[in-house]
């Protein structure tokens, strides 16, 4: 998954949409001027901008280099109503009169604001933090995404280590709103929380992430100035940062960790029922309920065993799933003995990847993007692997990392998958395309939907088997054990969620389903626990990308083109799936035309 997490954006332009009002026709509405349309579009991708400055930093936004989000009450207020002054001005607007970028934009507006209205009661600024992100790694990557390539830039970024106290101020306050009103995590994930901003806390100034754009400086510049540049921001650091990072800590600790709740699903929290269904609404963009995704969790459970039954055929094993996958976990040729083996063995995945990605894809970006590994200082509680989403406009590539600890937890037979998933041509080609068309506005470009962004990664762990990536049945059963683990996501999510499932039977999901090594199921578990609904859209988008791939195959026959279809689903940026849908069906129509014409 991409590794930022916003709290801002999900209440703006990044939350997912709910599928079936896409196409809704406003009643009564008449159609609105083209000047209208582009003013409209025009003013929500400021709003945008403003709401969300690390997306607009990493866009090239000099003026959002400075700050950071402000998700103060008040702030929130303020939002809440421009969003209702957004959606009677849409009101106005007949979707109908509208095509091509027009209707996109509008449709994907009416739909992140709707959402984000009906989100606003939930008041999800009570809990920034997941088990493995949130508010206080925010720093980091806005560091890593923020080149200094003359001193203009260094004093922007000096300006925002000077605002950071602030922020980690304003994320405490919100967090006590969610200590009176009961609205907090569980205490298993207050308490690696807790763990992870104390070994932040402990961190001597010199190795404050704020400090690494400092590193990229230029060389041209005179060596006394960048010193006295990078002594200022150490100055910054000590005065003002590590007591910041110091009291977020003492927070936890004191305040938080005690009044976490010792329940796990989101039903339990205040109204969380209501909130289950709508966190549900947002990750999938579909108006399934939990009860149905579960179920479709089940049969997926039982078709995918199947398949790894002929994979245990094929090896000729003689014992049963659970002997099999014990074998896997315990056979040292599955495991490297090294972090930089391990980095080796993902670069050269990686490389096989890049050779047959123009088979399948017509439109690549141009943004590269590099092997790295999960910074030590949180690997422990981190996924197996991550993208890092670089930067176009600043010249930052984007990052395939790759968690090098506990390497007896790390099999190789899952590594293809992760490569896929997570690199080429699973998120860097999707996110990087995304980032690269600067002539659509902003919020287009940002736009992150869990169903599409995470459904074309899954999607890709399928698609790279044409590349022989799997080429024995141990890697295709670990792309097969991959795969479960997302439909395993299904029942987990809702059953922690809805109907009261346990830790212990979270775990025994995926221990009793998949190959994954004990410490990843760990930490997931805990990341489902922690993220009410975010599991969903990874198998919800690839089922509905492997439908539309066999809808467009049985549709066109011969005529079908692989790396066409592809361009039709990447080439304007993420989308609800209704949305997709109905962009895949007419080009489908098209292409049957032009088949049509020509005969």
């Amino acid at each position: 998954m991409p590794s930022s997490l916003s709290r801002t954006a999900p209440r703006i332009a990044l939350g997912a949409l709910a599928a079936l009002s896409l196409l809704t026709r406003p009643a009564c509405a008449a159609p609105a001027p083209p000047d209208a349309v582009g003013a409209l579009v025009k003013e929500y991708d400021a709003f945008c901008t403003r709401e969300d400055p690390i997306s607009a930093a990493a866009r090239g936004d000099v003026a959002a280099s400075e700050r950071w989000p402000d998700d103060s009450p008040a702030a929130d207020t303020a939002r809440y109503h421009q969003l209702l002054a957004f959606r009677d001005r849409l009101k106005a607007i007949d979707p109908a009169t509208l095509s091509g970028e027009a209707a996109i934009n509008i449709g994907l507006i009416r739909w992140s604001v709707d959402l984000a209205i009906e989100g606003h009661r939930f008041d999800e600024a009570r809990i920034p933090f997941t088990s493995d992100e949130g508010f206080y790694l925010t720093p980091g990557y806005a560091a890593d995404n923020s080149p200094l390539r003359n001193e203009a830039a260094a004093r922007h970024w000096l300006a925002r280590m000077t605002a950071l106290p602030a922020y980690y101020a304003q994320q405490i306050a919100n967090m006590r709103r969610g200590i009176a009103t009961g609205f907090v995590q569980p205490t298993l994930i207050a308490r690696k929380v807790a763990a992870a901003t104390q070994a932040i806390a402990d961190l001597p100034p010199e190795q404050d992430a704020t400090l690494r754009p400092f590193d990229t400086l230029p060389s041209t510049m005179p060596e006394a100035q960048r010193a006295a540049l990078r002594a200022e921001a150490l100055a910054i650091v000590r005065r003002s940062i590590k007591p910041a990072e110091r009291q977020v800590a003492e927070f936890f600790a004191r305040d938080y960790l005690p009044a976490s709740r010792a329940t796990l699903g989101a039903s339990a929290l205040p109204d969380g029922r209501a909130y289950y269904v709508y966190r549900v609404k947002t990750e999938t963009t579909t108006g399934m309920t939990p009860d149905q995704i579960f179920a479709l969790g089940q049969s997926e459970i039982a078709r995918i065993h199947r398949e790894m039954d002929a994979q245990m055929q094929a090896v000729g094993f003689k014992g049963d799933f659970k002997a099999f996958v014990t074998t896997l976990r315990h056979d040292p040729r599955f495991y490297v003995a090294t972090r930089e083996a391990l980095l080796e063995k993902a670069s050269r995945l990686a490389k096989i990847v890049d050779d047959h990605l123009p088979h399948v894809i017509g439109k690549l970006p141009r943004l590269p993007y590099g092997v790295r590994p999960v910074p030590r200082a949180i690997e422990d509680g981190y996924t197996s692997g991550r993208y890092d989403p670089g930067s176009p406009a600043l010249g930052i590539a984007g990052g395939l990392m790759i968690n090098t600890s506990h390497l007896d937890q790390r099999p190789l037979y899952e590594l293809p998958s992760l490569v896929a998933h997570e690199g080429a041509p699973g998120h860097h080609i999707q996110i990087a395309l995304a980032q690269e068309m600067t002539d659509l506005p902003g919020f287009r470009r940002d736009y992150a939907t869990t169903a599409f962004v995470e459904g074309w990664a899954l999607y890709a762990e399928q698609l790279v088997g044409e590349f022989d990536l799997y080429p024995t049945p141990y890697e295709r059963f670990g792309q097969l054990s991959m795969e479960m683990w997302r439909a395993c996501r299904l029942v987990m999510d809702v059953g922690l969620h809805w109907k009261g499932w346990t830790r212990d039977q979270a775990v025994a999901c995926l221990r009793d389903n998949t190959a994954l090594a004990e410490k990843n199921i760990q930490n997931e578990v805990d990341r489902y626990i922690s993220w009410p609904g975010q599991a969903l859209g990874y198998k919800i988008g690839e089922i509905t990308l492997l439908g539309l791939r066999r809808q467009a195959e049985t549709a066109l026959g011969p005529l079908f083109d692989e790396r066409r279809f592809h361009d039709v689903v990447l080439d304007e940026g993420a989308m609800p799936m209704e949305q997709l849908k109905s962009r895949v069906a007419a080009w489908i129509a098209t292409e049957k035309a032009g088949k049509d014409k020509a005969g």
